[in-house]
């Protein structure tokens, strides 16, 4: 009776673990979408909080975007370095270029979604394209790809923000899978009508979607959340459009720390606790088939049962489900990681529980 039991568990994580793949496995296989060339103006916001280098980097990369009409706003979030010199610097040199210098209060300490909302206000065009400091756009033609969609009823865009490689390291390669998995995940449910999620290292929304909402205001409290709790609030099937086009890609520097990227995750943990309850339930009940599915293999191997019978439902669950992300990381420019997939999924379902683990006793409190 027991076996059996264990058989009909195993045999459900695996039938519910690759239905959900194929529900968001759309954006794998679908060809981006071409818009029409955006030429609405556009606001580049970017908050920048001890950035002075990487503003040095990313600014020249977004005075060179192939737009026609476009500003930059350059939010100052209480840096200690020399990130508003820097920024003075270039404000002096492009009248495109604009500063909120943000100062810390007590209501809003240390919370980005503060400095965010300065910067939204300073902005002059109803339509807002977001991006990161430690970021780059992987060409010139990032910000008319992203902001094209912006018209009609179409108040929110989805992009893809990857990381940039190192050799030989486990944590650079766990990172970059995790972050094709997470956006297979969000892009993929988007395009079926269902968003969940967006990153602010590569989003844009108009000004008018992000008022409607009043904002921040319902999780201005909490720590992380500006670009996936406000999509969360905001996006709708009707409302939001997902571009691929490799080109409107963005890239970021990746942890080089266990320990740091832990304290990120845990955050990113934490604001997800938030979602709407159709899309916590959705997101649980894919990550409880994935953590079933490797227990209840690695028992049924370790107690001897039909060896046969669950090779037989582990091999029909890894051809479907390498399919997909073969596909997707491809898609995404990490193709190398192909061959070693079930290690980084193995590694990272089990990490991922002891995140949740975690957050249950300590609480990220501050951004950085």
């Amino acid at each position: 009776m027991a076996i059996g039991l264990f058989y009909v568990i195993l045999l459900g994580c695996v039938l519910l673990n690759v239905c959900f793949y194929f529900y968001f496995s759309k954006v794998c296989f679908s060809n981006p979408t071409t818009y029409t060339k955006n030429v609405t103006p556009v606001s580049v916001i970017v908050c920048a909080k001890n950035e002075e280098e990487n503003l040095k980097r990313l600014v020249p990369q977004l005075l060179s975007q192939d737009h026609p009409n476009f500003e930059i706003i350059l939010i100052n979030d209480a840096s200690t370095d020399d990130t508003r010199f820097v920024i003075e610097e270039y404000m002096a040199q492009h009248p495109q270029i604009k500063m909120v210098d943000v100062v810390n209060n007590e209501t809003f300490w240390g919370n980005k979604k503060y400095a965010l909302t300065l910067g939204i206000k300073k902005a002059v065009n109803d339509h807002l394209v977001f991006i990161d400091a430690d970021c780059e756009p992987a060409s010139n033609q990032w910000l008319s790809l992203l902001s094209s969609p912006l018209k009609n009823d179409t108040t929110i865009v989805l992009g893809y923000s990857g990381y940039h490689k190192a050799k030989n390291s486990l944590l650079n390669a766990l990172i970059r899978f995790e972050t094709v998995l997470a956006a297979v995940q969000y892009l993929g449910y988007a395009m079926r009508g269902n968003p969940y999620m967006g990153v602010g290292r590569n989003l844009a929304y108009t000004s008018k979607q992000f008022y409607d909402v009043s904002g921040f205001m319902s999780h201005m409290k909490v720590m992380g959340g500006d670009d996936d709790l406000f999509v969360n609030e905001a996006a709708t099937g009707n409302n939001t459009a997902v571009v691929i086009d490799p080109e409107a890609f963005t890239m970021s520097k990746p942890k080089q720390e266990w320990n740091k990227w832990w304290i990120q995750k845990k955050r990113h943990v934490q604001t997800s606790k938030l979602y709407k309850t159709k899309h916590k339930l959705s997101l649980g009940l894919f990550f409880t088939s994935q953590i079933f599915f490797f227990i209840a293999t690695i028992l049924g191997f370790l107690f001897g049962l039909q060896w046969e019978a669950i090779l037989s439902l582990v091999l029909i669950r890894y051809v479907i489900v390498w399919i997909v992300m073969g596909k997707g990381l491809s898609r995404f420019r990490e193709s190398e990681l192909i061959p070693f997939f079930p290690l980084l999924e193995l590694l990272l379902v089990f990490l991922q529980a002891g995140l949740f683990i975690s957050n249950i006793t300590h609480k990220p409190s501050r951004w950085k």
